[in-house]
Order: C-alpha cells, then structure tokens, then sequence
C-alpha cells in the first residue's frame, strides 16, 4: 500500500507541476509596495495643483452604504502581505520534502518515517488549500476593483487544479492508512 501510496503521490506532483505551467504565474513578475496597499489607504497626490475642491479629479467610485469603513478596509487589505508568494514557495517544497520521506518510508518500512511523511502531507495540504483561498480572493479583489490589467491575478485551469485536490485528498487518505496499519 505504501507504494500506491507513492505512485499516487507523484502523479498528484505531476499534476500540480501541470497547474504550475499551464497558470499565468512568472517568474519576472514582482510586487510593489504600493500593491501591498490598498487603495483607499494611499495618500492623495501632493502639490499645488492637488490644493482646492476643483482639482480633486475624477469622482470616487460608488461605496456600498451598508459596508462600514472597517469591512472596506477588511476586503481590500491583504491577508498576509507576501502570502502569495510565500505559498507559491512553500506548497510545493513542503510536498516534495514529504514525497522524499514517504520514499524512505516506502523502502525501509520505518514509522517514523510514514508519520513524518503524513505530516508533511498535511502541511502541504494546508498551504495549498491557503493558496488557493489567497488566489480566489485575489481574483474577486481584481473583478470588483477592475485593477490594472498589467498586474493580473493569478489563473489555473479549473479540471487540473481539481484534478490535483482529487489526487491530494488520496494520497492523504491513504498516507495515513498506510502509517497506521503497516509494522515497522
């Protein structure tokens, strides 16, 4: 079983590599600092021409009246500053380090070794799962706010990153089976 275990856990690898290569994430892409604020927090423009009623520019966008400034803060603010990448670093690190370790298990039959395989198939079920919540918020900030089309919000194909959490979920299940039942 410890060996389906690990046929599965490289095809759920393959398959989040596929996630990875087939998104709009780059590698040249960077964060300003001034992506990290939000909107309403950035000061306003300095100068003569900024003094005065009249040279206010264009109106503000319409505001929900029930939403009070602190909910406005609360979903234009970035969970995490940096998150996103942190997440984009630890998923698949996380994973490949638990794939090694449910390796050395798979050969030597070792406890110790499946159980620190199976936490670190947690953790890295918890970062994805933290990617993906980070991701989906990214792209409801983007289509409410209609930000610059330059920085766009990351975008995965819908069957392969469900096809990823299937074999995810898997090989967590049956990572623990496989801890619990098999004698060292």
């Amino acid at each position: 079983m410890a060996i389906v275990v690990l046929v599965l856990w490289l095809f759920t690898a393959g398959a989040g590599f596929s996630v990875l290569i087939t998104s709009n994430l780059k590698g040249d892409r960077a964060v300003s600092a001034a992506q990290l604020v939000p909107a309403d927090a950035r000061p306003a423009a300095q100068g003569p021409a900024a003094q005065g009623p009249a040279a206010q520019g264009p109106a503000a966008p319409v505001k929900d009246r029930f939403a009070p400034p602190s909910l406005v803060a609360a979903r234009n603010a970035p969970v995490v500053p940096g998150a996103r990448a942190l997440l984009e670093f630890a998923h698949p690190a996380l994973g490949i380090i638990g794939l090694a370790f449910w390796l050395g298990f798979s050969l030597v039959h070792n406890r110790v070794l499946g159980w620190i395989g199976f936490g670190l198939a947690a953790a890295t079920a918890c970062a994805g799962l933290t990617w993906f919540t980070v991701n989906v918020r990214a792209a409801h900030r983007r289509d409410r706010e209609s930000a610059d089309p330059a920085d766009p919000a990351p975008s995965f194909r819908g069957r392969l990153v469900a096809l990823h959490g299937a074999g995810a979920t898997l090989t967590f299940v049956l990572a623990a089976l496989s801890a619990l039942v098999l004698r060292a």
